[in-house]
């Protein structure tokens, strides 16, 4: 396992001790390595979302109206 020494601002750092003191957590550690993996499965969302969209604008312009789209893209996602 990695260490490293970081230093935080105090409101981040009060708030840090006060998640340790609740019994939220363990550690400081355990609180921010939460943390860190939280923002690495955001980041897997947005970068779902941004394929999607590139696939989406590759595709053209579509000439069917909004609720048909929406029929057709519910009608993929359930099989």
């Amino acid at each position: 396992m990695g260490r490293q020494s970081i230093s935080f601002t105090e409101p981040n750092d009060n708030w840090l001790k006060s998640q340790v003191t609740s019994n939220e957590y363990a550690s400081k550690s355990e609180l921010v390595n939460d943390l860190i993996r939280q923002a690495r499965g955001q980041q897997q969302k947005i970068d779902w979302l941004a394929a999607k969209l590139d696939r989406a604008k590759k595709s053209g312009i579509s000439n069917s109206s909004a609720s048909e789209i929406l029929a057709k893209s519910k009608t993929s996602l359930n099989g």
